[in-house]
């Protein structure tokens, strides 16, 4: 596995993590303020982990052509 896709691997987990703690706080008993700041927060890291899923895609990619 290239350095480049480690990373982009790495930083996917971590994200999914920061994910995984947004998710916990809308399952909580509501708070308006908590829940509204997790959930946009929540959407960012999935738009994030989405890209990331791109970029790990379109290393595979690569190494295939490489």
């Amino acid at each position: 596995m290239s350095e480049r896709l480690e990373t982009l691997n790495k930083a996917r987990a971590r994200m999914i993590e920061d994910r995984d703690a947004h998710a916990k706080v809308l399952a909580a008993p509501f708070d308006r303020e908590k829940a509204e700041r997790a959930r946009n927060k929540f959407i960012e890291i999935q738009m994030l982990i989405d890209a990331l899923d791109r970029a790990i895609s379109g290393e595979g990619a690569v190494a295939l052509k490489g």
